[in-house]
C-alpha cells in the first residue's frame, strides 16, 4: 500500500509542472514509394501511422514528386487537410532517384526554410521547422531537421562513403545558430558504433554536439544483445515483394539522433524513454517482424501492416516544449476549451472537462506510455464526456486529442 500510495503521489505532483507541449516524431524508410509491393501501401502507412499520430514525418526513399503527394494527400489528408509537406526535389546527388521528405502538421508548424547538402551518394536534405508558439515572435522554437540515406553495405570503401556524406552533415553544423535545435534522422545503414561515420556524428568537437537518445554503443549487426533495437529487415525473405532486403530482424539501420541541449533544455527537450523501434517487441531475432512468435506490446495487426510496408521499422521519438504551441489560422486552443480530466488516479473510467462545449469533429485517443494507441473515442461531444477504461491494465496513460497543438492529458489507472 505505501508503494501504491508514493507512486499516486509523485504522479500528481508531475501532474503540477507547468503546461508543455508534446511533439511526435517518426522516421520510416518508405522502400522505393510509391512502387514496391504490395498496392495501395499508403493506405498501409495510414494505419501504421494511426497507431503512434506522429507531429513531424521524416521519411526516405520517396521515388517521385508523386508519391511524395500520394502520401500527403492520401496517408495523411484523406479525411482533413492537416498535413503540409516540404518542397520535393529531385536527388541532385549520385544517380538514385530515391528522395528525402519531410511531412508535418501545418497549424503546428511553419516551414521557414528548406535546402540540399549534396553528397557523392544522395542529398541530405535539411528543414528549418518553426513551432507556432504563443511567444514566437519574441522567443521562436526552431527545430532544425537533417533527413538522409547514408551509403549502404559493409565494407570499407562503403565506410568510408559513409564518412563522407556525414562530414558534410557536421560542416553544415557550422552555418546554423550554435544553440539550434538539431534533429539528424535516417537509414544511416550503420553496423556499429565503431564506424567513422557514427564517430563522427558524435564527435563533441562538432560545432553543435549530437546525442545517440539511447546510447547503446556496440557491434548491431547479427547480435542478439541488441535485438530491441533492431530496425531492419522486417523480413526474412524479401521474395515476393520486389523490392527491399530480407535476413530478418539483425540491424540497426535507423536513427533519430539528437543535439545534446536538447536533453534538458526544457524550451525544447528530449522525452525520457521515448525512443522506439516501432513495432520492435525484442524477441524477433533473425524473425520476420510479425512472426506469431514475436508477440508482446506491439501487437500483431500493427506488425503485418509494417512487414507489408517495408523491410525497414520506424523508429520515434517525443519532444517536449514549456512554450504555449497555439493553432495556426484557427479560433481556439486547447487553453480557450479549457480541457482537464476531473480525476487524474482512476479505475474503471475517466471524465474529461471543458468549459465550453468543443467542435463537432472533436476526437481523442489514449497511449500507452510506448505510444501505442489502445483506446479512440470519436462520439458526440459535450462539456462532460465519461469513458470506460476497465479493459486497460494500470499504469501510466496519455490522452491525446485531434486539435494538433494540445499536449496529453495524463492519467494512472490503478487497478
Amino acid at each position: 500500500m505505501r508503494t501504491i500510495s508514493l507512486l499516486v503521489i509523485g504522479f500528481l505532483a508531475s501532474l503540477s509542472i507547468g503546461a508543455q507541449g508534446t511533439i511526435n516524431t517518426m522516421f520510416y524508410n518508405v522502400l522505393e514509394f510509391p512502387s514496391a509491393n504490395p498496392a495501395n501501401r499508403e493506405l498501409v502507412l495510414k494505419n501504421i501511422l494511426s497507431e503512434y499520430n506522429p507531429d513531424i514525418f521524416m521519411a526516405c526513399e520517396i521515388e517521385s514528386l508523386e508519391g511524395a503527394n500520394i502520401i500527403r494527400d492520401v496517408t495523411f489528408n484523406s479525411e482533413s487537410y492537416t498535413f503540409e509537406r516540404a518542397p520535393f526535389a529531385s536527388n541532385q546527388s549520385g544517380d538514385s532517384p530515391l528522395q528525402q521528405m519531410l511531412y508535418y502538421r501545418r497549424n503546428m508548424f511553419t516551414l521557414e526554410n528548406f535546402s540540399i547538402i549534396n553528397t557523392n551518394t544522395r542529398d541530405i536534405n535539411r528543414y528549418v521547422l518553426k513551432v507556432n508558439t504563443a511567444n514566437g515572435s519574441a522567443d521562436p522554437v526552431r527545430i532544425y531537421i537533417y533527413i538522409s540515406h547514408l551509403k549502404s553495405s559493409e565494407g570499407s570503401a562503403n565506410e568510408l562513403e559513409r564518412l563522407d556524406m556525414v562530414t558534410k552533415f557536421t560542416a553544415d553544423l557550422e552555418t546554423i545558430p550554435q544553440n539550434a535545435f538539431v534533429l539528424f534522422a535516417g537509414d544511416l545503414n550503420l553496423y556499429s558504433s565503431t564506424e567513422p561515420a557514427y564517430q563522427e556524428l558524435l564527435d563533441p568537437t562538432n560545432a553543435i554536439t549530437m546525442r545517440d537518445p539511447i546510447n547503446t554503443p556496440g557491434d548491431w549487426h547479427n547480435n542478439t544483445i541488441f535485438a530491441g533495437i533492431h530496425t531492419q529487415s522486417t523480413r526474412v525473405s524479401s521474395g515476393g515483394f520486389g523490392a527491399g532486403a530480407g535476413g530478418g530482424m539483425d540491424d540497426r539501420f535507423d536513427f533519430i539522433l539528437i543535439s545534446e541541449n536538447m536533453v534538458s533544455n526544457p524550451k525544447l527537450r528530449y522525452v525520457e524513454n521515448s525512443y522506439k523501434s516501432f513495432g520492435n517487441n525484442g524477441n524477433c531475432y533473425d524473425m520476420d517482424v510479425n512472426d506469431p512468435n514475436c508477440a508482446g506490446v506491439f501487437q500483431q495487426e500493427l506488425r503485418n501492416n509494417i512487414y507489408s510496408m517495408s523491410d525497414h521499422l520506424p523508429v520515434v521519438l517525443q519532444l517536449q516544449t514549456n512554450q504555449e504551441i497555439v493553432l495556426a489560422g484557427t479560433d481556439f486552443n486547447i487553453a480557450e476549451i479549457g480541457l482537464k480530466l476531473k480525476s487524474t488516479v482512476v479505475t474503471d473510467e475517466i471524465v474529461l472537462l471543458s468549459t465550453q462545449v468543443v467542435q463537432s469533429d472533436f476526437s481523442f485517443a489514449i497511449y500507452n506510455t510506448l505510444g501505442q494507441k489502445v483506446l479512440e473515442w470519436n462520439e458526440n461531444p459535450s462539456e462532460e464526456i465519461s469513458v470506460s477504461i476497465s479493459t486497460l491494465t494500470k499504469g501510466l496513460y496519455y490522452i491525446k486529442t485531434n486539435l494538433p497543438t494540445t499536449e496529453p492529458l495524463k492519467f494512472l489507472k490503478t487497478s
